[in-house]
Order: C-alpha cells, then sequence, then structure tokens
C-alpha cells in the first residue's frame, strides 16, 4: 500500500532532537565502534575494548562492581554466548572468601573462584552465559568480592584487588530473525543502535549517477554518518548489481519500469520512498529510492534524512517537501553553541549527573567544541556548577575535582558537618547540600572532541580495629542547570589545515548542511570515488549530527560556477583535471611518473610540532622536490581557493584506486599515526603517515575590529612600533596646535 506523506520544515527540529539523543545514548552505553549491515547467523566477538571500555576494570575493596553494556540487533536474536574473561588478583586474598561474580543484566551467570596459586599472574576463563539472561539492551557485570584475613580487616585494604584486561571478550551467537517491510521501523535494519560493528551499507545506482542523484546520495550517507557518529561508518558503492547478503540503499531514476540486477522497479508516480526484501538474501531488505528525475529522486532523499520518523507503510509518495530552512554558520547539532551558554543538561542525561559511594568514579561530559574557536587572549571558558553532596560528619580530604581532557582544573573541598559555618547548616535539605562553584576550562590545547570530567572524592574515615564498616549512604549530584559560557570566543583560524578537516570537516561542516561546500568529482568517477565522496560526507554527518541537504556535486568543467563556495576534490590516479589547472597552486603535483612535492622542516622535527601558539606550528616551504617514479603518490593537501579570497580547497588525491581507499582510511583514524595529519600536506604511503609542509597562509573567520588590530600589532612588532609612532606624533600635532591657539588668543585678549 502506498501512502501520501508531507514532510514539512518543522520536522527539521524534531529530527535534530533525535539525532542529538542517539549520539549521547550511544555515548553513555560505551559503545565506541558501529554496526554491520547484515544479520549474520554465525555470531560475532565483541571485546570489552570494542564495547568502550578502553581501559582495564580495577576493583578495589571488600565488594566492588563495574560493567559494560551490550546489545543485540533487533533483526537478530542470541542463541548462545561466550564470555573469554581475562584477569588477575591479589596474592593476599583468602580462596575460601573471595570470588568474581559474572552477572547479566544483574543476575548471576557464573561465579569464578580465585585459588591461591594462580594469583598474582593474568588468568583465563571461558564462561558460557545462559542465552535467556541476555535481551535487547544488555549490561554485564563483574562483580568482586574479596577478602584477606578470617578477623577483623579494612574493607579498603590495598591488598584487595582484581585488574580485568579489556581485551576479554564477548562471543554472541545469533540467528536471523525477520522484521517487518515497515517504513516505521526507520533506520532499522539499515542502521540499529543496539550494534557495536562498524557500519558497512552499501550503496546501489542503475548506472553511472549524475550529479543531482549523488547529492542525493550524499544526504543519505551523511544521515547515517550522523547515527553512526560513535562507531564510524563505510558506503560501497555498486553498479546494476545488489549485494549477495545484507541490506542496501537502491537510487533509480526513470519515468519508466526500472530494473536492476533482476529487481523490477514500477514507473514511479513521483518521489517514492520503500522498503522491501533483498531477493539475494531473505534476511536483508532494500531501501529503495526513486523519482521520474533526479530532481524527483533528491526529494526522496531529503524526506528520508529529515522526516524519516513520520513515515509507515512499504512505500510512501513524496506529496510535498516544503523548502528545508538553511543553517546557520556553527549551529551544527552536535558542536557547542557559542552564541549562548549552554547547560550541561543539555549535552548528557540528567541520571548520569548523579552520583553515590565513597569514590563512585567520573561524570564525564562531552564536549564537541567548533573547530574555529579563537583564544588568544582568552583566560578560558568560564564555568557555573551548582551541585549538591551529602556532607560527612568529619573528614579533611573529600572534595570535588573538576578535570578538562584528564588535567586538573580545579578541587573545590567538601566541607564535613564538623567544618561547616551554621548559616549553611540550615542550608541542608534531604541530608545534601547545595553549593556553587565557579571555574574557567582552559581552551587554548583543548581538543575539538574534549571531555569534562566531575569526580566525587569522599574522605573514609578509619574508625579503628574491628570498626571499620562502609556506609553507602554518599551521594553527589551536578544541576542540569549548571552552564558553561563560549559566547566571548570569536571564530578566527589560521589555513590550510589539515587537522580540522579530519577531525570535524572543517570548514565544509561550517555549515551543518554544507549549503557551502561543493565537491568535484572526477569526470568519469569510478566506485571508488564514489565511495570515497559517500564516506566522507559520512564524518561530515558524524561531525555535525545533520545530513548533508544542500551539498553540490560538481566537475572540474563546471568549477567556476561554485567560485562562492568551499572546494572539496577528489582524485584518483590522473583523473581529476583541476590538478593539473591548479598545478601552480598546489604543494604536491603528480602527472604521469613526474611527481613534484613541497618539504619543511617539519618531516624532520624530532620535538613535537604541536602548540596552542599557531605561530610555533608553522613551517614553512624549504624547498621543492621533483622525481620520476612508477607508482603516483597519494596526498592530502589545503589551500586559498583560486576562485576566490577566503575560500578554501581540500585535495584527497589518490595515486589510484587503492591509495584513494588509503586516504580515507586515516582521514576515518582507521591507522596508527592519522594524528598525523596536520598542516597543508601530507602524504600517505600505504598505512603510513607524512606531514610535511605546515604554511598558513590566509585567515578565515571574522573578530571585532579592535581585538583584529590587537592582535595583528602582536604579530608585527614593527607595525606596533610604526602605529605608536605615529600615534605619538598625533598627539604631539594636536597637543602643539592647541598651545598655539590658546596663545594666541591670550595675546588677541
Amino acid at each position: 500500500m502506498t501512502r501520501k506523506l508531507f514532510a514539512g520544515t518543522s520536522l527539521l527540529a524534531r529530527h535534530s532532537v533525535k539525532l542529538l539523543a542517539a549520539a549521547l545514548l550511544a555515548f553513555g552505553s560505551g559503545a565506541v565502534s558501529a554496526e554491520t549491515a547484515q544479520a549474520s547467523s554465525d555470531g560475532y566477538n565483541l571485546t570489552f575494548k570494542q564495547l568502550g571500555r578502553s581501559y582495564s576494570m580495577n576493583l578495589h575493596g571488600v565488594e566492588s562492581t563495574d560493567s559494560v553494556a551490550f546489545n543485540v540487533r533487533a533483526d537478530q536474536v542470541v542463541t548462545g554466548a561466550t564470555l573469554t574473561l581475562l584477569y588477575a588478583y591479589s596474592p593476599a586474598l583468602l580462596p575460601e572468601l573471595s570470588h568474581i561474580n559474572i552477572l547479566v543484566n544483574d543476575e548471576v551467570a557464573a561465579t569464578l573462584p580465585l585459588p591461591k596459586e594462580t594469583a598474582g599472574s593474568q588468568q583465563r576463563a571461558t564462561i558460557e552465559i545462559p542465552p535467556h539472561l541476555i535481551t535487547e539492551f544488555n549490561r554485564l557485570s563483574v562483580q568482586f568480592i574479596g577478602h584477606y584475613t578470617m578477623s577483623c580487616e579494612d574493607p579498603l585494604h590495598s591488598s584487595l584487588w582484581t585488574k580485568i584486561s579489556s581485551e576479554s571478550s564477548l562471543q554472541l551467537r545469533t540467528t536471523p530473525l525477520a522484521l517487518a517491510n515497515d517504513l516505521a521501523i526507520l533506520p532499522l535494519p539499515f542502521f540499529d543502535r543496539r550494534d557495536a560493528r562498524p557500519l558497512k551499507l552499501p550503496f546501489v545506482f542503475a548506472a553511472a549517477p549524475d550529479n543531482r542523484t549523488l547529492e542525493a546520495a550524499g544526504a543519505l550517507s551523511s544521515w547515517f554518518g550522523a547515527l553512526a557518529s560513535y562507531r564510524g561508518a563505510t558506503f560501497p558503492v555498486q553498479l546494476d548489481s545488489l549485494p549477495s547478503t545484507g541490506n542496501a540503499i537502491v537510487l533509480l531514476v526513470g519515468d519508466a519500469a526500472m530494473q536492476v540486477a533482476g529487481l523490477s522497479v514500477p514507473a514511479p508516480k513521483g518521489p517514492t520512498v520503500a522498503i522491501m526484501p533483498n531477493p539475494n538474501d531473505a534476511n536483508g531488505k532494500l531501501l529503495l529510492l526513486t523519482g521520474r528525475d533526479a530532481a524527483e529522486l533528491k526529494r526522496a532523499a531529503l524526506a528520508v534524512s529529515v522526516g524519516s520518523q513520520t513515515m509507515t507503510g512499504t512505500s510512501v509518495l513524496i506529496d510535498k517537501l516544503d523548502n528545508i530552512k538553511p543553517r546557520k554558520p556553527y549551529d551544527a547539532p552536535n558542536w557547542l553553541p557559542t552564541d549562548r551558554p549552554i547547560k550541561l543538561g543539555e549535552l548528557i542525561p540528567s541520571a548520569q549527573l548523579n552520583v553515590s559511594g565513597y569514590n563512585p568514579g567520573n561524570i564525564t561530559i562531552p564536549l564537541n567544541l567548533p573547530p574555529d574557536l579563537f583564544h588568544w587572549k582568552q583566560e578560558g571558558a568560564p564555568l557555573k556548577l551548582n551541585y549538591r553532596y551529602t556532607p560527612q560528619p568529619q573528614s579533611s580530604n573529600s572534595s570535588l575535582i573538576v578535570s578538562f581532557n584528564d588535567k586538573l582544573v580545579k578541587s573545590e573541598v567538601l566541607p564535613s558537618m564538623q567544618k561547616l559555618d551554621k548559616s549553611l547548616l540550615s542550608m541542608i535539605k534531604n541530608e545534601s547540600l547545595s553549593r556553587e562553584l565557579r571555574t574557567w576550562l582552559p581552551m587554548n590545547s583543548a581538543a575539538l572532541q574534549s571531555r569534562l570530567q566531575l569526580r566525587y572524592m569522599y574522605d573514609y574515615i578509619k574508625e579503628g580495629e574491628c570498626r571499620d564498616i562502609i556506609i553507602d549512604n554518599m551521594r553527589g549530584a551536578i544541576d542540569p542547570e549548571s552552564t558553561l559560557d563560549l559566547t566571548a570566543y570569536d571564530h578566527f583560524i589560521a589555513m590550510p589545515n589539515l587537522g580540522v578537516f579530519k577531525d570535524a570537516g572543517y570548514p565544509f561542516t561550517r555549515m551543518a548542511d554544507l549549503s557551502q561546500t561543493a565537491v568535484v568529482l572526477p569526470d568519469s568517477a569510478s566506485n571508488s570515488d564514489l565511495s570515497a565522496y559517500l564516506g566522507m560526507l559520512g564524518r561530515f554527518g558524524e561531525s555535525t549530527g545533520y545530513p548533508a541537504t544542500a551539498v553540490t556535486v560538481t566537475q572540474a568543467a563546471d568549477v567556476s560556477n561554485v567560485s562562492d563556495k568551499d572546494l572539496l576534490v577528489i582524485a584518483s590516479g590522473a583523473n581529476q583535471p583541476l590538478l593539473k589547472q591548479w598545478a601552480d597552486r598546489l604543494p604536491a603535483y603528480v602527472t604521469g611518473q613526474q611527481q613534484r612535492f613541497e618539504l619543511s622542516d617539519l618531516a624532520v622535527r624530532v620535538r613535537s610540532w604541536f602548540s596552542p601558539d599557531t605561530d610555533e606550528n608553522v613551517r614553512k616551504t624549504r624547498l621543492a622536490m621533483a622525481f620520476a617514479g612508477d607508482q603516483r603518490g597519494t596526498y592530502l593537501t589545503g589551500f586559498e581557493s583560486p576562485l576566490k579570497s577566503g575560500r578554501s580547497v581540500v585535495v584527497v588525491a589518490g595515486g589510484d584506486e587503492e591509495g584513494l581507499v588509503h586516504a580515507t582510511e586515516a582521514l576515518a583514524n582507521k591507522v596508527d599515526n592519522a594524528d598525523l595529519i596536520q598542516g597543508s600536506l601530507v602524504v600517505i604511503r600505504g598505512k603510513n603517515v607524512e606531514a610535511l609542509v605546515a604554511d598558513e597562509q590566509y585567515y578565515v573567520g571574522s573578530m571585532s575590529w579592535f581585538k583584529y588590530v590587537q592582535w595583528l600589532m602582536s604579530r608585527h612588532v614593527g607595525l606596533m612600533w610604526l602605529i605608536t609612532a605615529l600615534g605619538v606624533l598625533l598627539l604631539a600635532g594636536l597637543v602643539y596646535f592647541g598651545l598655539r591657539a590658546k596663545a594666541k588668543r591670550r595675546l588677541d585678549a
């Protein structure tokens, strides 16, 4: 049955909230990978590190518990599960009283003894978990019970410990579960937030797609990239063939009945979205988008990316799609706003701002910063924390610790009842006291994906022999109305800067919908070129949390039509004419067997070149080297657009199709030294990344004229002295002529 759908601009706000909520939920669950697009009957294996625990579990005391979250895809049923636990424990433990409990959703699945003879070294245990304990969303907990003496003991004694390696793994055996052919389940099964494996979602075209079709595909890939922001995603491209297994996105254009690899599609009556089984896999599904022309196809893609939550049934005909309201600079849902203070309750669920226990661990709040915050002469971003805590009867070391990216910012003492002023005692309600803390977060060297960490540390008071006992009545809470304020920061940055391109897609993501971005593809783009394009737009969506609804796709011959946009140029081999046209602008140029690269002392510098001072990071070109070789080089470079001042060009040039794959993998942080993608020129050789030049040539953004003059004078001492001298001369002239006039009036009188 086909239903008509009206998708208006009001969907935009709801969709942004949905994307942000999904990203925050995923962050809270600790999942850092993404999922495959296919439901496998063989199951899969996940390490604790893949489930979000990048460090070992350190369990201390007579009783301690830590956990990881794991989920099961909606199109799978778990038939069995095996936990491989790698652990070590203290040699001082009494084996009769000490053990490790494995719990799934608070139900005990197994208990491990801790014998004396294997203490102090890493052990390996294989545990079968009953499948009936596993549901859709799950928590796997490791509980340590430890004792070191039969008599009185210190419940927090240093000998009470066990360590669980992050390489411990969980193997799930699954069987497929058929889902209904209903658009209401979108984005299932193409994206499932329950899965913790990399998303691999093929895009299928009947033939080589035109630019409007690619813009439609880019909107969809960036939408899926936004959904999988904490996981990563790839989008292989297939022409006139469906994947043999799993799910896929199919985009077809034409006003007559169409056929793709045996799949017959009726003639569309307008922009249409449908969901159907994959003919090659009974457990796979196809999301089919069709239109009588490319404009209708793009309308269907926009309707999915901004209004999929309203769709129901097996197929919908998009009757009307109002013009989507243009985005404003820096309003990406995933970025912290700089036009107003942001409440901490907007960044994570309020429940995660509450903790309990003597040492409850960090409250971690993700801070995705805009890439071009200008921090010159800024003390920091003001943080206003309203918090509550349980005052202890007596203590001397209890505190609230504020850290930023694991670096201490402030330690606030939590006074005990004994040390509180009488005026504060009357403010205690429900055994908790509300207080306020103000401090500054140093932004001058902050990573784009930063973390604010808040930790309650309560003093453990020893009562004496046989009197020590842990009473778990300590509570702490951060008020969701607490704020972080970035409004004092300007947007101004030196370019080119491949680091912010890799980490945040800047400058293209300055507009979340990519309305000021044009992607220049080769004239005869290969499947690898198209896959790289979709993958990079997926990365942009991952950064902004919003689909690329206004991106422009073009070729070199028409690049003058997009001169007012930032340009992303993609090439593999010799298929991109712009590289030849702009050879004099490129710090790297490859043609045939001839290759030329500019070099600075960056490549040979021993000391880390990263510095909060942008001047320290500049490594200007020292020489240019040309040579002949039988293999074309793969490189990334950035420079100011030859078409318009202040606009940027980023070139992703693979020596061949395999080189382009290596470049996109490096941009997706899939190589060990991806952090070396910085500056204006980077060479990629397989899995190896080398930065060659960091030559800042131009600036983008704006600031007040007064601050700009101050900044300009600070960078050019000669200019400062010249302006000072001119100012002194002007002032002296004014004084001279003023005194002359005064003297003349006196003589005339």
